[in-house]
């Protein structure tokens, strides 16, 4: 184990440079370079820099006026939609529905609902866009338009981009209980994408993550601690690993952060702490804000990579 580590970050833009070249660029409402730095990625970078530039405030009026510049085109038009889907839901919060507020559910609708309109307009025209797609998975889901139509929209966009992780982990969500799902369906489709993706791919994280979500749903402590020292959910977890990020063939691509992550926690939660260390080793001082949120964040991160580090040994 280390003596020192360096200092632990979940900023995207320490983790990929391309993310910071973004935020350059849109703080200077340079739309060039903006472009620029889109040219030439791969749908699931394209899909994670489109998420990062949502995250950045004060960009709807760039985004707008090249958008009217160029209403055809489809980095614009997701830009804008994805930004509008942003605004909206921080105007909703992360509260419970209980909890918010009938003016901030109107002002959320009404952010989705302008989204939808571009969005519908950039897939019409670009029927093979996954980034756009995506965003219309999670528009599905907060303008809350059914279990049906949020897996139409990943039908359409599997015909062209059968493995986009960004999507399938869209979808997933929409799959839950919390979402008006089932369990049943949830893990299906994780399975589904998992057993359908290449060996070495990252998307039997998807399982690691429904195991995620049916362990924060279970009731008490003593439930909890039972569900993760199952022998089906410890194999499955350990599993899916060797089928993705444990595989001889995996690369790291796209989100690699949060699939990563979203094993090292599980691995550590099943006490599987070999595979836990290897994990935090390849991750060193990154990390994503979901899903360490549900274990204390930051503080979770470094008490469970210090554990696997004890108990399994660093790879």
């Amino acid at each position: 184990m280390p003596a020192h580590f360096p200092a632990l970050s979940f900023d995207a833009g320490v983790a990929y440079p391309e993310v910071n070249d973004l935020r350059k660029a849109l703080d200077a409402a340079d739309w060039p370079a903006v472009r620029a730095v889109f040219a030439d990625r791969d749908p699931a970078t394209r899909t994670l820099l489109v998420g990062a530039a949502g995250d950045q405030d004060g960009t709807e009026p760039l985004l707008r006026r090249a958008y009217d510049d160029d209403p055809t085109d489809a980095l614009t038009g997701t830009l804008l939609g994805n930004c509008l889907i942003r605004t909206g839901w921080r105007i909703r919060s992360a509260a419970r529905a209980q909890y918010v507020s009938r003016s901030q559910f109107d002002q959320f609708h009404e952010y989705l609902r302008r989204a939808e309109q571009v969005l519908i307009d950039v897939t019409a025209r670009h029927e093979d866009d996954p980034a756009a797609w995506t965003q219309r998975i999670t528009l599905a889901r907060g303008l809350e338009l059914g279990q049906n139509e949020a897996r139409r929209r990943y039908d359409r966009l599997a015909r062209h981009h059968p493995h986009h992780l960004p999507a399938q982990a869209s979808l997933l969500q929409q799959l839950c209980p919390k979402w008006s799902g089932d369990w049943d369906r949830m893990f299906g489709f994780a399975r589904e994408c998992a057993q359908a993706a290449p060996a070495g791919a990252p998307n039997a994280a998807l399982i690691a993550e429904a195991h995620l979500e049916r362990w924060l749903d279970v009731d008490t402590e003593r439930e909890r601690a039972a569900y993760l020292r199952s022998t089906p959910v410890v194999d499955e977890i350990m599993q899916a690993g060797q089928r993705s990020v444990l595989h001889p063939d995996h690369v790291d691509r796209g989100d690699w952060v949060w699939v990563r992550s979203t094993f090292a926690l599980m691995f550590s939660l099943t006490e599987q702490w070999t595979a836990a260390a290897s994990q935090f080793t390849a991750l060193g001082n990154l990390g994503t804000e979901y899903p360490w949120t549900y274990v204390d964040g930051a503080e979770g991160f470094t008490q469970y990579r210090a554990k696997a580090y004890a108990k399994g040994g660093q790879s």
